[in-house]
């Protein structure tokens, strides 16, 4: 039987192995589902929220053991992955908060002899495609208003953070939920587009690559149902002439390079005020110099691996045709004895001389290198921002409210940022334009993706 391996960036080794599971599978795992879902969209809401949140206790309840294994899987040093479960039960407690107004009904201006009112129903089977990167915090966007909608979920993990579907099905059992309501299937990219075809599947959430995205599409050529995709970015940030420049800096280094520079919302281009620009780069360099490459389980190490050499020789990949193509290497790679060349051991990079010619500045990198360039004014730097097959954030650092509302209303993008980045307010809808995706998770609206419209209109013949 094949089987599904996780190669650990942290020492190359086999750290997980789950085996392939098949068509069989695949349908046993959807009539488990279609099964609990019938008993669990019965339940009253208050319960369905009530369980959902025992069920995030429990993932929380075993943060240590998961913020390590986090480590181990994908590479994140271990003095920040306990991070991820803050997040995870931030956005869950949130999106449980708000479910009883986000799924009443709406209720019309009312009319003499008539009831009308919409409802909010279920979508059914909901398959959520997570990534390896953060994979609680992205999942949990959909999984838990999901089930608190409803709706049974099938969870497809990414084959480097496997052991994140384990303790979803751990806690989904210490909290009571019924037996196959959260499932999942540890599956290749052949039999995940036969499952997200099948007949018993009625939404899809699904966070990675644009070409997964494309793949996920068009395996739902012939569906129609709810289909979200969270496909990345090459976000960028504009520092005015007016910003704090200490500050600015400080934010932006580790927009840039948190997590080795491996989030769809983190830093990858920075446009600075060219009178501010010197002062900016200086100050971002000298932040950039102090990071510590190293083993991610050693609690001084605040910069890992990136999750596989292939990833980091990508992006050193990038570096060196941009520097070919004139632009300045600001670090020097020697300063971080780990980094090594067909290694997931890389140092951070500022790169300067950049230009939209160079793929450094348009083409996404989820890795930890950003270009700056110098700007005149707003309009070159909203010109520059929007030059972008993507658009799912940006960030402008500046003391002018009125300024940043004006740039805001202006930006292709998702989410604008004011003295902020790489941060998703579990109150705000999350979602892009252009090829960073479509559909909408968190906030009231993220209810609106799980489930369906249902207008009752019901009229009195006889008082």
């Amino acid at each position: 039987m094949s089987s599904i391996k996780t190669i650990s960036p942290v020492d190359n080794s086999l750290y997980a192995e789950r085996p392939a599971q098949g068509p069989a599978d695949i349908e046993a795992a959807l009539t488990r589902a279609r099964t609990a879902f019938k008993q669990w969209r019965r339940t009253p809401l208050g319960e369905r929220c009530a369980a959902v949140l025992r069920m995030v206790d429990a993932v929380t309840a075993q943060t240590e053991r998961i913020a390590e294994e986090l480590t181990w899987q994908m590479g994140r040093p271990v003095s920040q992955t306990p991070g991820e479960l803050v997040g995870f039960a931030e956005r869950a407690q949130h999106m449980i908060d708000i479910a009883p107004a986000a799924l009443a009904d709406h209720v019309p201006e009312p009319i003499q002899g008539f009831e009308r009112r919409i409802q909010r129903t279920p979508l059914g089977v909901v398959a959520v495609l997570s990534p390896w990167n953060y994979p609680l915090l992205t999942s949990v966007n959909a999984i838990v208003p999901a089930l608190v909608a409803g709706n049974a979920v099938l969870l497809k993990p990414s084959h480097q953070t496997p052991l994140v579907a384990d303790h979803y099905l751990r806690a989904a059992s210490e909290a009571g939920l019924p037996e196959g309501l959260v499932q999942a299937l540890f599956l290749d990219h052949a039999l995940t587009a036969q499952l997200i075809a099948s007949d018993g599947v009625d939404g899809v959430y699904f966070t990675g690559s644009v070409g997964g995205g494309i793949a996920v599409q068009q395996a739902l050529g012939n569906k129609f149902i709810p289909c979200g995709l969270e496909l990345g970015g090459k976000d960028p940030a504009y520092v005015r002439a007016d910003a704090d420049i200490a500050f600015s800096a400080e934010n932006l280094v580790d927009g840039a390079f948190f997590n080795s520079g491996q989030s769809c919302c983190g830093i990858e281009r920075i446009y600075v005020h060219a009178s501010r620009y010197d002062e900016f780069v200086e100050a971002f360099v000298e932040l950039t110099r102090h990071y510590r490459l190293g083993n991610p389980l050693d609690a001084d190490t605040n910069l890992g691996p990136m999750v596989k050499s292939s990833a980091a020789d990508f992006v050193r990949g990038q570096i060196g045709e941009a520097v070919d193509q004139g632009a300045r290497a600001l670090i020097d790679e020697s300063l971080f004895k780990a980094s090594a060349a067909g290694t997931p051991y890389l140092a951070p990079q500022v790169l300067l001389d950049v230009n939209h010619g160079m793929r450094i500045m348009t083409e996404e990198s989820f890795g930890p290198v950003v270009g700056i360039m110098s700007v005149e004014d707003d309009n070159q730097a909203l010109m520059l921002m929007n030059d972008s097959d993507y658009g799912l954030t940006a960030s402008l650092w500046t003391e002018d409210v009125t300024a940043a509302n004006a740039l805001g209303e202006q930006l292709e993008t998702g989410t604008v940022f004011m003295n902020r980045c790489d941060y998703l307010d579990p109150a705000l809808a999350w979602t892009g334009v252009k090829n960073t995706g479509r559909g909408i998770t968190l906030s009231a609206m993220g209810y609106e993706h799980l489930t369906r419209a249902r207008s009752f209109h019901l009229r009195t013949v006889h008082d």
